[in-house]
């Protein structure tokens, strides 16, 4: 009986120590077939690229940061433009009257209607002119900006929608360069994270099917490699900052000044000369003002 229960207990010792290799070989098996499907070899490609994205966002970083360098002095211009545009009114082509009407009357005439020096008048009243000019001129530059800047969101566009992350905060900021680079590593690793854990059919990969799987990094590099056809640079941020500073510091003339010369206009002058007729000779410089009128 002693020997029947031996035997019995070195047979479930031996099916147990059997059933343990079992559960190795299988489970060597599996590690075997994960390593003849595309997962692995993937995971390593992928890292390999993504690290040369990196390095290619690395090369081009400087050339954003241009790009929204001009983003935000585009953003100062325009309210520039909106207030001097506000300033200017409609007196464009009331000064354009007045420099008429100071150049076609002799200094007699001038004096008379207490006009000591018509060159400083017409001086004065130019930078309404001048004011328009720098308008214009930035108006111009700024779109030159938008025109490049536009070009360079279109194409990041395209490469947001194969994944890449965004380059701006939450308030439409550029990030910094490591808090990019961050975020791209982030996604990176739950990318390869995701494809790692699919399901792929067991056998050796075929070129065809490593490139089928890793064309979209492929694109993304290049992309980044071409997002300028010209690198940005600040010629045009440069010319638009100079005038952006010459319409600040332009010396408009006051509202009461622009004021008082309207009143020389032949139009005011024609209504003196009405309270001339009707009043007489009792009005200060009616005679000349009077003459002046009917010029």
């Amino acid at each position: 009986m002693a020997k029947i229960e031996e035997k019995y207990d070195k047979s479930k010792m031996d099916v147990a120590e059997k059933t343990r290799t079992i559960k190795a070989l299988e489970k060597k098996i599996k590690e075997l077939e994960k390593d003849l499907t595309l997962n692995k070899t993937l995971a390593e490609i992928k890292r390999i690229l993504w690290a040369i994205i990196g390095q290619s966002i690395t090369d081009q970083w400087p050339a954003i940061q241009t790009i929204y360098e001009q983003l935000e002095l585009i953003d100062i211009a325009q309210f520039e433009v909106q207030r001097a545009t506000a300033s200017l009114g409609n007196m464009l082509e009331e000064a354009n009257k007045m420099i008429h009407f100071l150049n076609t009357h002799n200094k007699e005439q001038l004096v008379a209607l207490s006009i000591n020096n018509r060159i400083d008048t017409i001086s004065t009243v130019k930078r309404v002119l001048t004011l328009k000019g720098f308008v214009q001129t930035l108006e111009r530059k700024c779109q030159e900006m938008h025109t490049e800047i536009n070009d360079f969101r279109m194409r990041f566009a395209a490469l947001k929608s194969t994944g890449l992350p965004n380059l701006v905060n939450s308030s439409g900021k550029l990030l910094s360069h490591e808090q990019y680079a961050n975020r791209v590593n982030n996604f990176t690793s739950n990318q390869i994270t995701t494809s790692s854990s699919t399901t792929e059919q067991a056998g050796p990969p075929s070129r065809q099917n490593l490139y089928d799987k890793l064309e979209n990094l492929f694109y993304i590099q290049h992309e980044i490699n071409h997002l300028f056809d010209v690198q940005p640079n600040f010629y045009r941020y440069t010319e638009a900052d100079e005038t952006l500073i010459k319409i600040q510091r332009n010396q408009f003339p006051t509202e009461n000044w622009l004021q008082s010369m309207l009143e020389i206009l032949p139009k005011y002058l024609y209504l003196y000369f009405s309270l001339f007729v009707s009043y007489g000779s009792a009005m200060p410089h009616a005679q000349t003002i009077a003459k002046v009128s009917r010029q």
